[in-house]
């Protein structure tokens, strides 16, 4: 399996990926652009990134091709019995090639790893087709919201949004 642990090496091409993936013209190219949601260019940045890997119960595990070119990523965070996903990305260019589903499954295998219970994470409540394609790969909503904190250097939203909470339990718990 291509996908190994990010470096703070790693971090140009890491940005690379997300913000295409999610903000910015480059995003309308793959179906899990948030463009029509946040005007801006950026979901992320050097310094945010760098701030992930300095989180000791955090690992980015990253994609690579056979070029070893990062075409996709995930942020996973180890908090007590749970684990924490976010920043998933994959290039848009290469979506819809089963890179996500893999990446999916390393984060099941690591949650396994960690003795996780289950996995868990927030998406924008509007993206009703990425919520359909988590719920499709075992992730439930929890009922849960959280209010989606706006920082306008990474977007400003062209509507109110707000998070919801999405979970798998895993079978190993």
């Amino acid at each position: 399996m291509p996908i190994t642990k990010a470096t703070t090496e790693d971090i140009p091409s890491l940005l690379k990926v997300i913000n295409a993936a999610y903000r910015g013209e480059a995003s309308t190219k793959g179906w899990t652009t948030e463009a029509h949601l946040l005007v801006g260019e950026l979901r992320t940045d050097e310094t945010s990134l760098l701030e992930l890997f300095n989180n000791q119960n955090a690992v980015i595990l990253r994609f690579i091709n056979n070029d070893e070119e990062i075409l996709g990523n995930v942020y996973l965070e180890k908090q007590n019995d749970k684990l924490y996903l976010g920043m998933f990305s994959v290039s848009p260019g290469a979506q819809s090639q089963g890179i996500g589903k893999q990446l999916l499954t390393a984060a099941d295998e690591y949650a396994a790893e960690q003795n996780c219970s289950c996995i868990y994470m927030t998406v924008i409540s509007a993206r009703h087709e990425l919520i359909a394609w988590y719920m499709r790969h075992g992730y439930e909503p929890t009922g849960e919201s959280k209010p989606f904190l706006v920082d306008e250097k990474f977007g400003v939203p062209t509507q109110p949004l707000e998070l919801i909470v999405l979970q798998k339990i895993l079978s190993n718990s």
